[in-house]
């Protein structure tokens, strides 16, 4: 593919009442894999944004009141643009955020589906309607569109963590603006080109990357139009986006940080969980919040998964992201090599063994290569801060309750994975891990048509699934006469 041209032709300005535009500064994207620059994207300002939210408030009402069928039937046009687009968006998304080639096709499948599913969900929003039970009256319950919407995108996940935000807001009439990643605008930019060209009305969708993210938030949140605002990123950036919405009293949904526990019973089949450690670990090369970030394996059967996991995580192969022959891509900058490093270095140092991996290959690029530590011990950081890298440290326990209470001890509650053969176990410890998501014999969880999201410090709210749809939509109580 002629990524030259691709990039030429990608919107890099501002996109704003459904048009590009320029902005009075520029940012450079940076290609992970050499560090070298994509291309330079306009740097939204404040005033950019409000503007952005002129716009959005302006077609709100007919936004609003443009039948759900209507609504649904964008939003599947918009989902086969973007299929009959696949290849570029993947080739963009690469090129940007560096994973290689089959996971950013992907995520692009994944991404589209949420404007399919959410586009059956449009005509699917229902109230009530009962007498009230002294015999007063009648009780009509009705769902109205929240407003204009304000998404916050992480670079690990460029389309899909947008379309899950998206999708939802405008099944339920919402407008939005999106401010993507500074490592990764492109994808996005390319997007709102898509959905304009699928019939979007103008002024519905707004895309602003900036390298100002505190100024062009608060800029937002202070203007008493914006109503809900949604992020997806560090669970210390979603403590201060919550306290600095409160006074608005902005509905807020927070996806935020991850430490997901992969834990492995005596009875499991070994093979079937070392192939599902392999997905919950290197999806996304471990950028992911939904990433095993630690591995608790029964001591019975742990030398045997650690060996087979080994042998598995050995077979992968670092290289550019386009490149046919690699497996695994870059991590996004340098600093993020710097905290995978960081980690295993602590591990180490705590007596865990490096059992492959361990080092970065150094020369150009931000890459780190598939690494499994054994016998790690549990004050080792690892064990409790998200590593965000292709890392899998293995740790072991001997009891059922033991395996729970290692999965409990985060303060993070996102998802878990548990392997065993015995259902009873299973439901016992899906109903015990202390997390929004649990996987049972597998490794990926991922679904439009399921609930995301997580408790504890992991945050509130929920993406994708029927439920996706309630996090945009007020509900109202209009009191009858009999």
């Amino acid at each position: 593919m002629d990524t030259s041209a691709l990039l030429a032709s990608a919107p890099t300005g501002l996109w704003i009442g459904g048009e590009e535009r320029a902005a009075s500064s520029t940012f450079n994207v940076l290609d992970p894999s050499d560090d070298q620059v994509l291309a330079a994207v306009a740097d939204a300002s404040p005033e950019d944004a409000i503007t952005a939210l002129d716009a959005a408030a302006a077609v709100q009402d007919e936004w609003a009141a443009t039948p759900a069928r209507v609504r649904g039937e964008i939003l599947r046009s918009v989902f086969e643009t973007i299929m009959a687009r696949a290849e570029d968006v993947a080739t963009l998304m690469t090129l940007e955020m560096g994973k290689v080639f089959a996971e950013s096709m992907g995520e692009v499948r994944y991404g589209a589906e949420f404007f399919r599913w959410f586009a059956e969900e449009a005509v699917r929003i229902d109230g009530r309607f009962t007498t009230a039970p002294a015999g007063t009256g009648r009780i009509l319950v009705t769902k109205q569109p929240v407003g204009p919407c304000y998404a916050i995108t992480p670079w690990n996940f460029p389309l899909a963590m947008g379309t899950r935000k998206i999708g939802p807001a405008m099944a339920a009439g919402c407008t939005m603006l999106v401010k993507p990643a500074a490592e990764t605008p492109l994808t996005m930019l390319l997007l709102a080109k898509l959905m304009d060209e699928a019939g979007l009305p103008k002024g519905v969708l707004s895309v602003l990357p900036t390298t100002s993210p505190g100024e062009v938030t608060t800029a937002l949140i202070d203007d008493g139009r914006l109503r809900k605002l949604t992020f997806t990123g560090s669970t210390g950036v979603g403590r201060a986006l919550v306290k600095q919405s409160a006074d608005a009293l902005l509905r807020t949904s927070m996806e935020l940080g991850g430490n997901a526990p992969f834990v492995v019973f005596d009875d499991a089949d070994v093979d079937a969980a070392v192939e599902g450690a392999l997905l919950a670990k290197m999806r996304n090369g471990g950028e992911a919040c939904t990433a095993a970030n630690r591995f608790h394996v029964a001591n019975s059967v742990r030398e045997e998964f650690t060996d087979k996991l080994v042998k598995r995580m050995s077979e992968f192969s670092l290289g550019k992201g386009l490149d046919p022959d690699a497996t695994l891509g870059p991590l996004i900058n340098a600093k993020q090599v710097a905290t995978v490093e960081d980690l295993v270095s602590d591990a180490v140092s705590r007596g865990a063994t490096v059992a492959v991996g361990g080092v970065a290959p150094g020369g150009p690029g931000n890459f780190y290569p598939a690494t499994v530590l054994a016998d790690v011990p549990a004050d080792a950081r690892i064990l409790k801060e998200e590593v965000f890298g292709p890392v899998a440290p293995i740790t072991g326990f001997d009891t059922v309750e033991e395996g729970i209470a290692a999965a409990n001890d985060t303060e993070y509650g996102l998802a878990a994975y548990v392997f065993t053969k015995s259902l009873d176990r299973a439901l016992q410890v899906a109903e015990g891990v202390q997390a929004g998501m649990v996987g049972v014999n597998r490794g990926v969880i991922s679904d439009p048509a399921a609930p995301f999201g997580g408790v504890k410090q992991s945050g509130f709210g929920r993406e994708g699934g029927t439920e996706g749809i309630d996090e945009y939509l007020d509900i109202k109580y209009i009191a009858l006469t009999s």
